[in-house]
């Protein structure tokens, strides 16, 4: 199926790699190294040399923290948005948020996805998509509330649970006017799970490729693949690459990413072995 992102189409034999640029003081990952916004900026510029089609802005660290509310969010991103749009016009514009009113803001600026990362907490985000002509990612959190972490959280089956409740979800936005080819679903690697139910959905991600919906992973130095190999944040790449190559070969369609050159050759090389990409070259044996 072809994905309409906004105003940017591709086609179902092209992976895409979403890169994640955070205006955020306290993030898991890079520490704040892009909360100032001419660094934010860098980073844009740096992941799209690198290949990204998509970058995804966030104002909000998933984690506990500091509240910040929807005008500290609007502040932090929407003018950002307006600055990579006039800077990248061939650029797939994302802004994780999970607030309607946020994405109002950065659709108007010229956003092209809103990635909800917590499960429809805001029922009225798929309404600003099909307002915008916006594509949304529909995740799968188990309910639990924006930034908390998940305490003794328990499914019966959380495969059968992530199918059930981002397809909910997708038709919930398609009945909302969203096109049906910008509607992604996201099993949400961590959130509202433990390590064994990451590692479950990792294990059995065809069976929610197989529902026809595109498939979005965000694995990218996760807790699941920290605590698997005992690894803190800054030495978990070769185990996200791991993960990477088993959803790769499952059919996963956008990888959120923060090291984007060393998940697309993961990605591309695990795709061509699956038969969906062709060698870039191929003489050996034939010149």
């Amino acid at each position: 199926m072809t994905l309409r992102l906004g105003r940017h189409s591709f086609a179902d034999d092209r992976p895409l790699m979403m890169a994640i640029v955070n205006r955020t003081p306290d993030s898991f990952f890079d520490k704040g190294a892009t909360w100032a916004e001419d660094s934010a900026f860098d980073r844009v510029a740096q992941v799209v040399d690198e290949g990204a089609e998509i970058v995804d802005i966030g104002g909000i660290k998933a984690a506990p923290g500091v509240v910040v509310d929807d005008e500290e969010e609007k502040r932090r991103v929407v003018s950002f948005v307006a600055r990579v749009r006039a800077a990248y016009p061939g650029l797939v514009i994302s802004v994780d948020t999970w607030r309607a009113s946020v994405g109002r803001a950065v659709c108007a600026e010229g956003a092209d996805v809103l990635n909800d990362a917590w499960g429809g907490a805001d029922p009225g985000l798929v309404d600003v998509a099909a307002e915008f002509g916006a594509a949304i990612i529909c995740t799968h959190t188990g309910g639990v509330t924006p930034r908390t972490r998940p305490h003794r959280i328990a499914y019966d089956d959380v495969v059968a649970s992530a199918i059930a409740d981002t397809t909910a979800y997708a038709e919930r936005a398609l009945a909302a006017g969203v096109d049906r080819e910008s509607i992604v679903i996201d099993p949400a690697h961590d959130f509202g799970k433990n390590t064994f139910h990451s590692l479950e959905i990792t294990r059995r991600l065809d069976e929610m490729t197989a529902t026809g919906w595109p498939v979005l992973v965000s694995l990218s130095n996760k807790d699941f693949v920290g605590e698997t190999l005992d690894k803190p944040v800054g030495e978990r790449l070769l185990g996200t690459l791991a993960a990477t190559t088993v959803c790769a070969l499952a059919g996963a369609r956008i990888y959120r990413v923060h090291q984007v050159p060393e998940t697309r050759q993961v990605v591309d090389m695990t795709w061509t072995i699956a038969g969906r990409r062709p060698p870039a070259r191929a003489i050996r044996g034939l010149a």
